[in-house]
C-alpha cells in the first residue's frame, strides 16, 4: 500500500523544466514520505498488525525509492557523459569544416584574381590589336583617298 501511494504521490507531482531531475526526485521522495506519514491513524479498537512490520514496510519503501534515485543519477551521469563528448565530436567536425571552408574560400578568391588579371591583359591585348589595325588601315585609306582623286 505504502509503495503505491508513494508511486502515486510521486507520479503526481510535476517537475518544472527549471528544476533538475535531482531536486524534483528529492521532491517526490519528501511528498510521499509527507503523504505517508499524515496518514490517520487506526484506532484502538482495529486489529493492528505489529508496528515493527509497518517500519519494515516503510524501510523497504524507502530502500526501493532510494535505488530508484540511484539508477536515476547513474542514467544521468551516463547520459551527460555521452552528450558531453557527442558536443566535443561535433565541435571538432565543425571546426574541422570551417577550417576547409576558408580554404577554398581563398583558393577561389584567388582564382578569380588570377582570372581578372587574364581578362584585363586579354582587354589590354585586344585594344593593341585593333589600335595597330586601325594604324595599318590608314595608309591604305589615305592612298585610296589620292587614288581617287
Amino acid at each position: 500500500m505504502h509503495i503505491k501511494l508513494c508511486s502515486e504521490v510521486a507520479s503526481s507531482t510535476s517537475i518544472p523544466p527549471s528544476r533538475s531531475l535531482f531536486s524534483s526526485m528529492a521532491d517526490a521522495y519528501s511528498a510521499a514520505m509527507h503523504s505517508i506519514s499524515a496518514l490517520p491513524l487506526p484506532s484502538k479498537n482495529e486489529n493492528l498488525p505489529p508496528i515493527s512490520s509497518k517500519i519494515a514496510e516503510l524501510n523497504e519503501s524507502k530502500a526501493e525509492l532510494l535505488s530508484r534515485i540511484q539508477g536515476l543519477k547513474k542514467d544521468l551521469q551516463e547520459w551527460r557523459l555521452k552528450l558531453d563528448t557527442q558536443v566535443s565530436t561535433y565541435r571538432e567536425e565543425l571546426s574541422g569544416l570551417k577550417k576547409t571552408l576558408n580554404v577554398e574560400v581563398e583558393q577561389l578568391r584567388s582564382e578569380f584574381e588570377e582570372l581578372r588579371g587574364s581578362l584585363l591583359q586579354q582587354q589590354e591585348d585586344t585594344k593593341c590589336c585593333l589600335s595597330n589595325l586601325e594604324m595599318r588601315d590608314m595608309p591604305n585609306v589615305e592612298n585610296m583617298e589620292k587614288a581617287g582623286n
